[in-house]
């Protein structure tokens, strides 16, 4: 790769990359204004702005979306008649979770072992860097052949739809040929992989009621129905013996064709303790990738410390469903609530309000554009040939795209490769994936304006 004009650019260009990430990293661009100052979120956006006007980007603009957040829009004009690609990141982070857990500050970018930690590193403010790498191998190599289309979320994370309803809303703004989705990863490091699947994903809070006010447990424990007991039993029953998912009413028999994921190399990925069963049934992949996954994200109830001797009254969690490609998201939600309220015990007062909703994304892997990226990948990882592989989150924005330009080409590819930790404490990035998929794109840029 060393001889690559494009590579040894974007070997030049690290250590202004990471001067960037850690620019970028250090704004806490969470977007749950509840926790975190809005203002960090704009900061991040006006970061991405002054990128993009730096690089020559025209019609920059902090798009106000309708969830109260910003996505960042640039266009970037080539040369007559060349195709349009559309290049995405998000700029929004998970929260940092336990602080005291991280080895380092979450949003100090810090090198350690061969990585660069810090909250955002891999997911996804290190994809808005890939994508300006790329471009800026092109420009100091020839020129950029196409006309490029840039675009930065600002609430990915919180899966609240400002970006997909503001596309809806504005048809023409991101109608590209091709799609390249910066927010996924290799299947391991060194490995160049495309995501060619997504699971779709609906967030569900549901709330039972018992009582009009906690009870003192000796006086009343026996008799008296216990909400945060209830909340439990409601929790269990989305769950087989073996761990497998089991909402009422949705199928998980489907499987995984393609590349396959080592049982022992995914305990290690996930760091899964000496002695504990992974859960569910069928391949790692099948379950990982192909069929849904309830997860409990979070319940409201007294901490440990400080807890008092007292029958709850009231108790609440938020449930995420993760759904393969193939099953409706909507209905998926629907099942889920619908199962919540049939299994609450003791005639509990259920609710159940949907919070968040994305479709799953299945993509068309034999379009031109898979060639032209899996010739870059062979350049670019020297040995190697692009593999395909599920992925376990959800991209909300991919299927609105899809449905919006159904002719557009739509590929994932990204730093979220499993040791980035993303969404866990310590979350990091491997610098030579941030180089070699510069290197990647950029390649790929060049041959898909040929092709």
């Amino acid at each position: 790769m060393s001889s690559n004009p494009v590579a040894e650019t974007v070997a030049s260009l690290m250590p202004r990359a990471k001067a960037e990430l850690t620019e970028l990293v250090a704004f806490q661009s969470v977007a749950d204004f509840d926790q975190f100052p809005k203002s960090e979120s704009e900061g991040a956006a006006r970061w991405v702005a002054d990128a993009l006007t730096a690089e020559g980007f025209q019609d920059v603009a902090a798009l106000d979306t309708p969830d109260g957040t910003q996505s960042v829009y640039g266009y970037l004009p080539g040369p007559e008649g060349a195709k349009t690609v559309l290049l995405y990141a998000h700029y929004d982070v998970q929260p940092p979770l336990d602080v005291s857990a991280w080895t380092t500050p979450p949003f100090e970018l810090t090198e350690r072992d061969g990585r660069w930690y810090g909250r955002g590193a891999a997911d996804c403010k290190g994809g808005v860097i890939m994508h300006l790498l790329a471009l800026r191998a092109l420009k100091a190599n020839g020129g950029i052949p196409v006309h490029v289309k840039f675009i930065a979320e600002g609430s990915e994370e919180m899966g609240t739809g400002g970006l997909e309803r503001y596309a809806e809303a504005h048809p023409d703004l991101l109608e590209a040929d091709t799609i390249v989705i910066g927010d996924a990863g290799n299947f391991r490091v060194g490995l160049p992989t495309v995501t060619s699947t997504l699971r779709g994903m609906t967030l569900v809070r549901v709330q039972i009621d018992t009582l009009e006010g906690n009870l003192h447990s000796g006086q009343f424990g026996g008799a008296a129905p216990d909400a945060l007991g209830a909340l439990i039993r409601v929790l269990d029953s989305l769950r087989a013996e073996d761990g497998s998912t089991t909402v009422d009413g949705l199928a998980p028999e489907t499987g995984w064709d393609g590349l396959q994921y080592d049982e022992e190399q995914f305990r290690k990925d996930a760091k899964v303790l000496d002695g504990v069963q992974l859960i569910g049934d069928g391949t790692v992949a099948d379950r990982i990738w192909a069929r849904p996954a309830v997860t409990v994200l979070g319940i409201d109830c007294p901490p440990v410390v400080g807890a008092t001797p007292s029958v709850q009254a009231g108790a609440r969690a938020l449930v995420s469903l993760r759904v393969p490609p193939g099953v409706d998201a909507a209905h998926a939600t629907k099942l889920l609530q619908a199962h919540l309220e049939a299994h609450t015990p003791w005639g509990a007062r259920v609710r159940t309000e949907q919070i968040g909703q994305g479709q799953a994304f299945s993509a068309d892997t034999t379009s031109p554009a898979y060639a032209a990226m899996a010739e870059a990948m062979s350049v670019a990882y020297p040995g190697q040939e692009m593999q395909y592989a599920g992925q376990g989150g959800s991209i909300p924005l991919c299927n609105t795209l899809a449905a919006l330009y159904p002719s557009a080409e739509i590929l994932l590819i990204g730093l979220s490769e499993p040791e980035a930790q993303i969404h866990a404490v310590n979350e990091s990035v491997s610098p030579d994936e941030l180089e070699r998929l510069s290197v990647t794109e950029a390649l790929f840029l060049r041959n898909y304006a040929g092709s």
